[in-house]
């Protein structure tokens, strides 16, 4: 693989500091050499990437991945009505898609299917097909009544989740899932406003049925997450070691110090993103402002708002991204929550795109989401600056390069403030 050396960008490296004039070397896979200034990094053989001024910045990083979700309506029953043939295809061109996006890594959150995280994760690792690195799921373990049961008694359904009921059924297909070669297992330790028999304010799993999950997943080196929205699920997370929770809406005092106490170990992903477009964007799918605000809506919203700020400013750290896959909340639009991190949060930008980066990567365990000698060479070369204006980076558009592994799936562009002068002239 040929060096490649980027000049004349402005490096914003993931850390939170001001994006800087510099130059970047990629040797092999990695990040060989940075430097400030021009004309500092040797070129002896490589190909050189002249940014022009655009923005080199570490690819997204996201910790909630639902790829294998089809932009499912607000029938829920349509995912497990698509056969499973169809449903690879559907997996691989949603992986693409975020790639083209600017997302290089993934810990995927749930699969719709019991091994479409695994084919598709393996598919990319060896290269066949296109998308981020990726951390494959299980389907949602949930319990009979919670998040993901749409089983009737009159007639049979497939779904997204595994319904398991006690501590013996979900340790079985636990078992099952590390066997066939899954990264992460999912838990619904709570319920969400979708559900009538489970809502977001009740924890519908015991005890000892995530109790069997996490220990037997931990001795086998997989990592468990879990959606948790009340205070009680969130505390099983800690007590459990399940170090990526999700939403966590309804944290009490206890679970905000114990999350603080903890601070080096564990993440909290909000995914406000669907709660959001719930609430404003979901008229054309038949839920007005006024029903989604009756099923609990706002009150969810508010209430991650206010905990996701609370979590920051007592230094645990927080992420954006997450529960895209739905018809009202796309893949592919998974980079407008960097503007709910700004505009609903009150983050500021620099901080959302460390978040983005530099946690996610940490939260994802590989050297990745920064712009440092030795990580990664996931890139991305944005048109403009994405501190001044975040929005950018929900524009593909705006993507003049995309790296993974120190290879183009997005080969270099041309600005394009230049490509219209061209044309001009």
């Amino acid at each position: 693989m040929a060096d490649t050396v980027f000049t004349n960008v402005m490096i914003l490296d993931g850390s939170g500091s001001a994006p800087y004039l510099g130059e970047v070397l990629v040797q092999d896979t990695r990040i060989k050499t940075i430097a400030a200034g021009a004309h500092t990094v040797a070129r002896d053989g490589a190909t050189v990437v002249n940014g022009d001024g655009a923005t080199l910045m570490p690819g997204l990083v996201n910790c909630h991945g639902h790829p294998t979700y089809p932009n499912m309506g607000a029938d829920l029953y349509e995912t497990g009505e698509i056969p499973v043939e169809e449903h690879v295809l559907i997996t691989m061109h949603n992986v693409k898609t975020m790639l083209d996006h600017g997302f290089t890594a993934l810990v995927n959150g749930s699969s719709a299917k019991a091994r479409l995280d695994i084919v598709i994760r393996n598919e990319i690792n060896a290269g066949k097909i296109p998308g981020p690195r990726m951390q494959a799921a299980t389907p949602e373990l949930t319990v009979t009544g919670g998040l993901g049961d749409l089983r009737q008694l009159h007639m049979y359904h497939e779904g997204f989740a595994e319904v398991l009921d006690g501590p013996e059924e979900i340790r079985k297909y636990t078992r099952l899932m590390i066997r066939e070669g899954v990264d992460v297992i999912k838990l619904m330790i709570s319920g969400d406003n979708f559900v009538r028999t489970g809502t977001a304010q009740m924890t519908v799993m015991q005890e000892d049925e995530v109790a069997a999950c996490c220990s037997l997943a931990h001795a086998h080196n997989r990592r468990v997450v879990a959606h948790a929205r009340t205070a009680e699920s969130v505390k099983m997370c800690i007590r459990h070691g399940i170090t990526l929770i999700y939403h966590a809406n309804f944290c009490d005092e206890e679970a905000l110090d114990l999350l603080e106490a903890n601070k080096d170990e564990y993440f909290v992903n909000p995914a406000i993103g669907l709660s959001y477009a719930t609430l404003n964007q979901m008229e054309e799918y038949g839920v007005t402002r006024a029903m989604a605000e009756a099923w609990g809506f706002e009150h969810e919203l508010e209430s991650a708002i206010h905990t996701t700020q609370e979590l920051h400013r007592r230094g645990v750290r927080v992420l954006p991204f997450g529960d895209y896959g739905f018809a009202w909340n796309r893949i592919g639009k998974d980079a407008r929550d960097l503007e709910h991190f700004v505009n609903l949060m009150g983050f500021s930008p620099a901080e959302t795109l460390m978040m983005a980066t530099k946690s996610g990567g940490e939260c994802f365990g590989d050297q990745l989401g920064m712009i440092k000698e030795s990580y990664l060479a996931d890139l991305i070369l944005v048109d403009g600056n994405p501190v001044e204006d975040i929005s950018l980076l929900q524009d593909p558009d705006n993507l003049l390069m995309i790296m993974k592994d120190g290879a183009f799936h997005k080969e270099p562009q041309v600005r394009r403030a230049a490509r219209l002068r061209t044309a001009a002239a």
